[in-house]
């Protein structure tokens, strides 16, 4: 049997009265006594009654949902983040229509649309991997629906933009391993395409260039899909300990990467800090529960989600078209632990099969 949702007529043939009685009862009016308001509300909640989003968005021309487009769900970072933006639009009165990209472009475009033709109020997205034609978002946004990136953004777009300092991160990461002594450090970033590797690997060169030290090709790489497929950080880890002169730390930039190399590292038999020093971005929960302790740059990704939907909200209920968009920037943390200890090898080559 088809489910059907109680409706104002069923009400109304319930209680004997008309619709228009039922109706005006729901919204308070004063047309109406507060007896049969009280018998109004009270049948409604004995039928279940809940009103038809569909028909108030048409009514209201507005739909009080947000829709939301992530890479992957399943990150820590992104569910974080999607944890900010449900406790603010919840508290508002807003719904939260979540899709995932898995780094494609072609997913982004259709989760993209998908939102637009359910009529939602406005877009929160941190772009794919593949991302590089926008004409997507263009064409929404010069229709006046208000979009807020965040985490990967673009400068194509004027709107509001929600990032964390990564050059900052990437930067004090580096700087602590060259502190504890690091002399060749690899770093293993997302899709040199994406805002964020280009200010965290730009953090990295700038940390070795204010320590006396040049950066290489061969210790810089990058994974397109940002981690995602596996073999691409286990291909990397194994061209960096096919060197002649291997890495004594690496720098991870990405949730995805850094457990992709924790997992290729312990394949190969490389030992965590003893043959090789760590530091990642990361928002796991567990750092300090892996053995050794991660040392890693946590991004603020509650508050970073908390940001975007509130500038989103804002846009969304100005009276006035808004034109001046601000760039928010929140700092990132590092946590050191052990896994960053640079051990002193005296000639000892590091392990690995």
């Amino acid at each position: 049997m088809k489910f059907e949702a109680a409706t104002i007529k069923d009400i109304a043939k319930a209680l004997g009265v008309s619709t228009s009685t039922v109706s005006r009862a729901l919204r308070d009016s004063h047309e109406i006594s507060p007896e049969t308001k009280q018998l109004v509300i009270e049948c409604a909640e004995r039928l279940n009654y809940k009103p038809n989003p569909i028909a108030l968005s048409l009514k209201e021309k507005r739909s009080r949902s947000i829709g939301l487009v992530v890479t992957e769900i399943a990150n820590n970072f992104f569910s974080q983040i999607i944890n900010g933006i449900e406790s603010i639009a919840y508290d508002k009165g807003y719904n939260v229509i979540i899709t995932q990209t898995f780094e494609s472009y072609d997913r982004e475009v259709m989760d993209v649309q998908f939102l637009a033709s359910r009529g939602v109020d406005g877009l929160i997205i941190s772009l794919s991997t593949e991302t590089h034609d926008l004409s997507h978002l263009k064409a929404l946004h010069d229709r006046g629906l208000p979009i807020v990136f965040f985490d990967r953004i673009t400068d194509e777009i004027n709107t509001h933009k929600v990032i964390v300092d990564n050059y900052k991160g990437s930067f004090e990461a580096t700087e602590h391993l060259l502190q504890m002594g690091a002399k060749r450090i690899a770093v293993i970033s997302s899709s040199e395409f994406l805002s964020i590797t280009k200010d965290r690997v730009a953090g990295y060169k700038e940390a070795l260039k204010m320590h006396g030290m040049e950066p290489t090709d061969e210790l810089i790489h990058y994974s397109y899909y940002s981690g995602m497929v596996f073999s691409e950080v286990e291909e990397i880890i194994n061209k960096l300990f096919t060197l002649k002169h291997k890495p004594d730390a690496i720098l991870t930039t990405s949730d995805k990467i850094t457990t992709g190399v924790l997992k290729t590292l312990k394949r190969r038999g490389i030992r965590i800090p003893d043959d090789v020093a760590l530091a990642g971005f990361s928002n796991t929960d567990i750092p300090e529960l892996l053995d050794p302790p991660l040392t890693i740059v946590q991004q603020p990704s509650r508050e970073m989600g908390e940001a975007a939907v509130s500038l989103l909200l804002q846009m969304i209920e100005s009276k006035r078209p808004i034109r001046d968009f601000e760039k928010r920037m929140l700092s990132p943390e590092l946590q050191i632990r052990a896994s960053s200890v640079v051990k002193k090898k005296a000639g000892k080559k590091p392990s690995g099969k």
